[in-house]
């Protein structure tokens, strides 16, 4: 349990890791703490971002979306190991998980299954978004994978946590895969060995890639004015980080033209013309985009 460090002190401490550090827009004030409380913080959170690019993905984590404001996060790590700061404060990242989770990473102990959602993890975690589909596929560069590892060791040490103190969404709250790509004992233990002076090295062995896991097409008539499936918002998720997201806000679960005219931008990106352009999915079309499971 501890203080939550000040946005100078997190630059500082980054930096001090060999870390490269940007800082984004107004993130030493851009927080949640309107919402609810921020503190006492118990430890750090990784996650996966759903998105590829780094300006759309850093831009997603600053601004958030229709239903869930930014920031997403405190810090983006993007496939070259930069850390991007978004906020400073109570963040939108964590949500509800498991009371004993949180037990377990006071008490630095073993993590239970996190089966309950019953406890605001956004007051008790520091959240850093990576950049990467969430796919099973999508690589983990080593820069990457080190600055997790940077990020969380410069936290842990600052307020005196070991690795335990560090866990991925996926052991927070129940649902949740992310980050996917990499076990999160094996970035423990990368953790723990900078702690004691080392550098982390990657524990994992090459895995077997698992096959993709993207959400079928639903078929033309499931994209209707009215329609509202947590689908959409994936899709529009997916259709920002391709350059085509044309929404004011959002994007959102309910289908909009915002959504029309977003699809349309990518058929017509998949060089698409006319009426095969009219932004409504088709399978072909659909499946390029890859919209991963929810």
């Amino acid at each position: 349990m501890a203080n939550p460090l000040s946005a100078s002190k997190l630059l500082e401490i980054l930096r001090a890791e060999g870390l490269t550090v940007h800082e984004v827009r107004s993130w030493r004030t851009h927080n949640r703490n309107a919402k609810g409380p921020w503190g006492p913080v118990n430890g750090v959170m990784i996650h996966h971002t759903v998105t590829s690019g780094t300006n759309s993905s850093v831009t997603l984590c600053y601004d958030g979306h229709a239903n869930l404001p930014g920031p997403l996060c405190h810090g983006v790590i993007d496939k070259q190991g930069h850390i991007h700061l978004v906020g400073n404060g109570r963040a939108n990242h964590a949500g509800l998980g498991d009371n004993d989770v949180l037990r377990a990473v006071i008490n630095e102990s073993k993590l239970p299954v996190d089966n309950e959602a019953d406890t605001d993890g956004n007051r008790h975690f520091y959240g850093f978004e990576c950049i990467n589909l969430g796919n099973g596929t999508d690589p983990w560069p080593e820069a990457q994978k080190e600055a997790i590892e940077k990020v969380s060791a410069a936290i842990c040490r600052h307020h005196g946590w070991s690795e335990r103190s560090v866990i991925g969404h996926k052991e927070w709250q129940p649902g949740k895969v992310d980050p996917r790509g990499f076990t999160m004992d094996s970035m423990r233990a990368r953790i723990r060995e900078r702690l004691a002076g080392g550098g982390g090295k990657d524990t994992d062995p090459t895995p077997t890639p698992p096959r993709p896991s993207y959400v079928p097409f639903p078929g033309a008539a499931f994209f209707h004015t009215g329609q509202k499936s947590p689908l959409i918002t994936a899709m529009g998720l997916r259709l920002v980080a391709e350059g085509c997201g044309r929404y004011e806000k959002g994007p959102g679960p309910e289908w909009t033209e915002a959504d029309r005219k977003s699809y349309t931008a990518w058929q017509q990106k998949l060089n698409y013309k006319g009426k095969d352009a009219d932004g409504i999915p088709g399978k072909t079309s659909w499946d390029k985009l890859k919209v991963p499971s929810i």
